[in-house]
């Protein structure tokens, strides 16, 4: 069965492989009327933050940022299939890194980095482009893998095709620790809700006090590693740059929970300047302190 499955995948990324973006698009506005009239996929959830968010918005200022954020999942879905076909040259040309050059000196100095974004616009083709830009000899980030081997397999070979190492969750500990001395750059997205909010560090976000991953941080200080922050931005549909910026330079030199607070607050900022490229369909207040 999972074999099966593997194949029908493969043969469903074939499809969308071969797509014009014009149709891969009406494809997407097609998914984002399924999944938001349809199907309702957590509709109550997307509703439920974005009320809790915005209290001073309208009802139809709210039922518009409701409209886009559907509509950039079904782009965040549609081009993640089509991530599998893409070449090395359109994943340069429509993930732009503004100012890769930001990572030279640490490159210089043989010193590690983690490079921290969030669930914003679309993360998963900097996988694809970042070792296109950025001259780092390791770069790596981390997944959950799948149960079914089969397509496990499939999305390992094509994610790592451009010089990206894509590593299970349960290894990240001992993968900083393999590369103490052999400088890498770590990709985190770094505000999924965290399994054990006991271990998080809470900070106030979007209006609520909020618990968030406590790794970033704690990688950063217990190995020294500067912290950077990259701003994704759709530019137009199917395009997008990403603003690298230093979030802590000197993460050991910072109190526990401050370079949580300031990732924190840079992506609160970028929320709330366009709300509807960050996925409100996520269940980010699972916890309570």
């Amino acid at each position: 069965m999972k074999l099966l499955s593997a194949v029908f995948f493969r043969i469903f990324v074939l499809f969308v492989g071969i797509l014009p973006y014009r149709i891969l698009y009406a494809v997407s506005d097609f998914l984002k009327f399924i999944l938001q009239h349809v199907v309702g996929y957590r509709k109550n959830v997307v509703e439920d933050n974005l009320r809790k968010t915005f209290p001073d918005k309208s009802p139809e200022e709210l039922k518009r940022i409701e409209d886009l954020s559907y509509k950039n999942l079904s782009d965040m879905l549609i081009e993640g299939i089509r991530a599998f076909t893409i070449t090395k040259k359109q994943a340069a040309r429509r993930f732009y890194i503004k100012n890769p050059e930001i990572f030279e000196p640490f490159r210089k100095q043989e010193k590690g980095v983690i490079l921290v974004l969030g669930h914003y616009a679309n993360w998963e083709w900097a996988v694809l482009s970042g070792p296109l830009y950025l001259r780092f000899k390791n770069l790596i980030t981390f997944y959950k893998p799948l149960k079914n081997t089969y397509i496990d397999s499939y999305i390992q070979k094509n994610r790592t095709r451009t010089g990206m190492k894509l590593l299970s969750i349960a290894v990240t500990g001992a993968t900083f620790k393999k590369h103490e001395k052999d400088p890498a750059i770590y990709i985190l997205v770094a505000d999924q809700s965290p399994s054990n909010p006991k271990k998080s560090f809470w900070v106030p976000f979007l209006k609520r006090d909020t618990a968030f991953l406590h790794g970033p941080e704690n990688y950063a200080k217990d190995y020294d590693l500067p912290v950077v922050f990259a701003d994704i931005q759709r530019v137009k549909r199917g395009f997008y740059e990403a603003e690298l910026s230093i979030l802590a330079a000197n993460p050991s030199e910072l109190p526990d929970g401050e370079i949580t607070r300031l990732y924190a607050n840079k992506l609160e900022k970028i929320i709330y300047k366009k709300p509807e490229d960050w996925l409100w369909s996520h269940k980010r207040w699972k916890h309570s302190r």
